[in-house]
């Protein structure tokens, strides 16, 4: 593209503003700020005229869950199930670690944090332990598929070098990063980070498998043969990963889809719950829900919408495939976005400035078309590290894990 078509380009969007540094910038650098501007996707951009208008949902039932008391009386052949498919290699896992550690006041990776007391204990390092609990019961290693970010990838790669994989197989964990989407100003205006860079920010976790078809994955999968993929979030600490029981529980009762919840440790309580949406899965936000249906009960006295997700599911490869073309729901979701001024000063603002697009796991959730409820304790498998104090902080969880009996 030449500059000038570049310039009619962006005078159609209203985005010329992205090429007040340019004559700065060496050829290279151009080559690339051209390279991510014809990389836009400005449709994408026009969501922002729809945000804060309600989205439309459909019919909603709950749906409840395989509950303890049943999880237990099954737990032997469930495990059982699960344990063969692990060593058929069928399973899979997937670690979301595309985010930073800002919010924690750390400047890297968030699964790099050390929330160690007496001794260092990285995030990551937790994680990779509880994996290997797994192979060691199963006696075959995991393929663990680790998403990054670009603005992480080397960081994280180098991580895991650097502390030889806590253990795990190096030939068993693959590396790839998530698809980028523009962060623009409340005005529609992309950003810029630098002279010769666009503002971007990972897509979301629903960009997970979109974004592991294309770094070429997906044969990988077929050729060994993994069948099914579980795909969880970093920053649960305590969470069970490839857990035996919940893929045989998820495998023997014929769903295409599993998710692991834990009961609301109140009805206000600010989390996603799985319940059913014009007869197909689906998660409802806490903010989406109308005050009679938080409080509903059943005849028991129990809450009817009252199992929360935690980000930990099965997915069966086969329909991830089927839904890889579908148009998911983008978020346009208000952030503290860093930015380039006109004098090209680092702007880092201390409250929300613009928006990020994002695409969330729980809008594939409702593309498939069962998916169990599975439930856990939610004191041994649900402690998130999203604060640096308070609830669901760094504090939280390592009060969790002590319980847990993991030496801090």
């Amino acid at each position: 593209m030449t500059f000038e078509s570049l310039q009619d380009l962006l005078q159609s969007h209203g985005q010329e503003g992205l090429l007040q540094f340019y004559s700065q910038l060496s050829s290279e650098e151009q080559d690339s700020l051209r390279e991510q501007i014809e990389s836009v996707d400005w449709d994408m951009l026009k969501l922002i005229q729809h945000r804060g208008k309600p989205v439309g949902k459909g019919k909603l039932e709950p749906l409840g869950a395989l509950e303890l008391p049943e999880i237990e009386k099954q737990r032997s052949s469930f495990t059982k199930a699960g344990l063969e498919a692990i060593q058929a290699g069928q399973i899979g896992a997937v670690l979301l670690a595309g985010g930073q550690g800002t919010r924690l006041g750390y400047d890297g990776p968030k699964g790099t944090v050390n929330i160690g007391l007496t001794k260092t204990l990285y995030i990551f390092q937790c994680l990779i332990h509880n994996l290997m609990e797994v192979v060691q019961q199963a006696g075959a290693w995991i393929h663990l598929f680790i998403m990054t970010s670009p603005k992480n990838h080397r960081d994280t790669v180098s991580f895991f070098e650097e502390h030889s994989f806590f253990g795990y197989s190096p030939e068993h964990v693959h590396f790839f990063k998530q698809e980028m989407a523009p962060s623009v100003d409340f005005g529609g205006k992309i950003l810029l980070e630098g002279k010769g860079q666009l503002s971007l920010s990972p897509n979301g976790n629903g960009g997970w498998f979109s974004s592991m078809a294309k770094a070429g994955l997906l044969p990988f999968l077929h050729e060994k043969g993994i069948q099914w993929l579980n795909v969880f979030a970093v920053d649960n600490v305590l969470q069970r990963i490839a857990d035996p029981c919940f893929i045989g529980a998820t495998l023997s009762t014929g769903h295409v889809c599993g998710s692991k919840v834990v009961r609301k440790a109140s009805p206000t309580e600010r989390v996603g719950v799985l319940c059913l949406e014009d007869g197909k899965p689906s998660i409802v936000e806490y903010y989406e829900m109308t005050n009679d249906m938080i409080h509903l009960k059943n005849e028991n006295g129990d809450l009817l919408y009252n199992f929360g997700v935690i980000l930990n599911y099965l997915f069966r490869v086969d329909k991830l495939e089927e839904i890889l073309g579908e148009k998911m729901p983008v978020h346009v979701v208000e952030k503290k976005i860093p930015y380039m001024d006109p004098q090209g000063n680092l702007i880092k603002p201390e409250a929300p400035n613009g928006f990020k697009f994002e695409l969330l796991v729980l809008d594939m959730i409702h593309l498939m078309d069962n998916c169990l409820s599975f439930e856990v304790e939610r004191c041994r498998e649900f402690a998130p590290i999203k604060n640096r104090e308070g609830v669901d902080s760094v504090e939280s969880a390592r009060k969790l894990l002590q319980e847990n009996g993991v030496e801090l």
